[in-house]
């Protein structure tokens, strides 16, 4: 299904002078308050976060999957739901591929279809967490780390296909999550399974093409729950160094024991200028890959106010790459990626209306009460009508999940790909 610009207009017109007098209202109390509030909604309007391939279905866990219905059956079928989605929210301008789930058939054909929807390919993503079909070697007691050397021979070599996939789509930079652990004490050498995940990052990262990066992601727990041996952020930094210039940590906000301090972490990584990507999702208990601020709002918000001081202040570290990484359980896939790409949105915005001056001065005077306020006043702004502003100015919708609903895009979708269609990944 695409979705056209005189459908956006339609659904605009209803709500349009709304949303302009509540923008108007809000830009003049921001605007009085000292806030360039062109130069902020300029910013939300080039903000892109990439939309993950596996992401576009139905997700599940060991009990139970249940679909949507429509869900799309092919790399074509993503890339044009994800065509759906940068429509209406004119923020989903990337796609991260996972391989071997989403290998193109016909590389041209594909790129032609993302460029005619104004998609780029971010990060692509390898995956030694499942066997595949027909391969020689078993990942069952891990991949890079494994203690034998013929699978991680085999591991090392599907990264660096990834790698040439990626390359011949133009993204630039491939991110390697591990399963790799153990389950029960004394399965593992603790140093010797770091140690070989150390080595074959580093044969990996010498098939990087030149303006390449590489992200390694980090996880405490899960699908092995004793020992994982890219546990933490600082395990991840270590093999990032460990490899080079052109490696760095990437951070799942899913990806973390109860109560971690994520806004420090990320501080921390942008500092060192090793803070490569960011995977956004929401979560209860652990890694739930629930919708981005559903259940922790204020806590994201808190870990954009540190974002946006390391883009402002540390040069060092590089342009960040963006993604969702969730799962849609109970939810439409594409409602729960809106609901997902305006939360990232709202967060980012209020994070802009942060005076970094005075947090700095309440901050050396040791005014916390103060420093709390300030934080918390642009919090409580409401910004939707700049993010409304932002998505009209590139021909968006005003109220993505309103326009979704009015044009009845899974019904299209069901009528034009039936019930019984699954789609790859989760």
């Amino acid at each position: 299904m695409t979705i056209n610009n005189e459908h956006i207009h339609d659904t605009n017109k209803k709500i349009h002078e709304e949303h302009a007098e509540n923008f108007n209202a809000l830009a003049n109390r921001l605007t009085k308050q000292g806030h360039d509030v062109s130069n902020i909604v300029s910013k939300l309007s080039e903000f892109q976060v990439a939309i993950p391939s596996w992401a576009l279905g139905a997700g599940g866990t060991r009990f139970g999957r249940f679909s949507f219905y429509g869900e799309p059956s092919n790399l074509e079928q993503k890339i044009e739901d994800i065509g759906v989605l940068h429509s209406l929210t004119q923020t989903a301008g990337a796609v991260s591929l996972h391989i071997p789930w989403d290998i193109p058939s016909d590389y041209a054909a594909i790129k032609e279809k993302a460029a005619a929807l104004d998609i780029k390919f971010d990060a692509v993503n390898s995956n030694t967490f499942q066997d595949q079909k027909d391969a020689a070697e078993t990942y069952k007691y891990g991949s890079l780390s494994n203690t034998s050397k013929a699978v991680r021979a085999q591991a090392i070599q599907h990264n660096l296909d990834v790698i040439n996939i990626g390359n011949k789509l133009g993204s630039k930079a491939l991110t390697v999550w591990l399963a790799d652990g153990s389950c029960f004490p004394g399965q593992n050498n603790f140093q010797t399974a770091f140690q070989n995940t150390q080595d074959s990052l580093i044969d990996i990262y010498k098939g990087l093409p030149d303006d390449w990066s590489m992200l390694v992601e980090y996880k405490p727990y899960e699908p092995n729950f004793y020992s994982t041996v890219i546990q933490d952020w600082g395990a991840s930094l270590m093999l990032a160094n460990g490899c080079g210039d052109k490696a760095y940590t990437l951070v799942d906000l899913g990806h973390h024991l109860p109560n971690s301090n994520i806004e420090q972490i990320v501080s921390i990584l942008q500092l060192k200028g090793k803070l490569g990507g960011f995977h956004f999702n929401d979560s209860k208990y652990g890694d739930d890959d629930l919708t981005v601020g559903s259940i922790k709002p204020y806590a994201l918000f808190l870990i954009f106010n540190e974002l946006v001081y390391g883009m402002q202040n540390n040069p060092q570290n590089p342009d960040l790459a963006w993604m969702i990484d969730a799962s849609h359980n109970v939810k439409d896939p594409l409602e729960d990626l809106i609901q997902s790409l305006e939360a990232i949105q709202e967060a980012y915005a209020k994070a802009l209306l942060i005076d970094q001056n005075a947090l700095k001065a309440a901050q050396l005077d040791n005014d916390v009460v103060k420093c709390q306020e300030i934080l918390q006043g642009a919090y409580r702004t409401d910004v939707r009508p700049l993010l409304e502003k932002a998505r009209l100015n590139r021909g968006g919708a005003i109220s993505p999940i309103d326009a979704y609903r009015s044009l009845d895009v899974r019904g299209q979708l069901i009528k034009e790909r039936g019930k019984n269609t699954i789609a790859t990944g989760l």
